[in-house]
């Protein structure tokens, strides 16, 4: 205390001088129309400005939020896509619950962690079982193409067995003819913009340009764009090709993705364990 004392008593004049200085300032500004008016508009402009860089902040702020509100809103629209695409229009039926009627469902998770140079690479999403996620489920990107499976699920997060991963296969064919094939990725080139097509039959027309899409068969809903064949000359041997494919799903940014929920995927599991083993 003795010392602010003296602190003060020696910087005595500077102090009197910004008081007294204060009060000139108020008493003008007071007292003056003009000066007041400046003082108001400049005022307001600094004030103006300060809220407007506030707002650009609190928008910055919440970007993750709109993120995941826009994922979410952009699950419900491709669950409706995918009840559009999977009508069958040569039938006529009236379901009074078409909610409840329809096979998939998506759900948006976002991405926490994701590998694409390993030899087998996974994903981890911030979904989990209590989300309604299970193994095994079909995961798509946000704007178009394949991701990988549901690996492990705990309560609030789970791992997706990446397509970039040895023991990944999806069943696809060809757009244009419907030649059934199986997408894999790696042989030796590990390039995370590409995979192959396998066991695609020779007798079929294939060309550079042709788009892959998903079967329908597994968890995959029919028709998802998957990538362009780049190259068709991969000799095998047998009475089959082998084709490259660019990805149309670039897994170097990946955010968000889909979970597929498919309605009829227990049944169906349920039904195909019955069937007699042939090994």
């Amino acid at each position: 205390m003795r010392n602010l004392w003296i602190f003060v008593s020696r910087y005595n004049a500077f102090f009197f001088f910004f008081i007294f200085f204060a009060i000139g300032v108020v008493l003008t500004i007071k007292n003056n129309s003009y000066q007041r008016s400046v003082t108001l508009s400049s005022t307001n402009e600094i004030v103006g400005d300060a809220y407007g860089r506030l707002n650009v902040l609190k928008r910055y702020l919440n970007l993750g939020q709109v993120n995941d509100s826009l994922a979410m809103e952009n699950a419900k629209l491709k669950t409706q896509l995918l009840v559009l695409q999977n009508v069958d229009s040569s039938k006529v039926i009236k379901v009074s619950d078409s909610v409840n009627q329809q096979q998939y469902t998506l759900f948006a998770a976002k991405v926490i962690k994701n590998s694409i140079s390993l030899r087998n690479n996974y994903i981890t999403i911030n979904k989990g079982s209590a989300d309604g996620i299970v193994k095994d489920m079909a995961v798509i990107s946000p704007q178009t193409g394949v991701v990988g499976f549901v690996q492990d699920v705990s309560e609030h997060l789970a791992t997706i067995r990446s397509l970039l991963n040895k023991n990944t296969a999806i069943s696809v064919y060809i757009k244009k003819n419907n030649a059934f094939g199986s997408l894999v990725w790696g042989d030796g080139n590990f390039d995370f913009k590409k995979a192959l097509v396998k066991e695609i039959p020779n007798h079929f027309n294939v060309k550079v340009g042709d788009t892959v899409i998903t079967s329908g068969v597994g968890s995959f809903p029919k028709g998802i764009e998957i990538g362009r064949i780049v190259k068709t000359g991969i000799s095998t041997g047998d009475s089959f090709m082998t084709l490259e494919v660019s990805l149309f799903n670039d897994f170097s940014t990946l955010q968000y993705v889909y979970i597929v929920k498919d309605r009829l995927a227990t049944e169906q599991k349920a039904l195909e364990e019955q069937l007699p083993n042939e090994q």
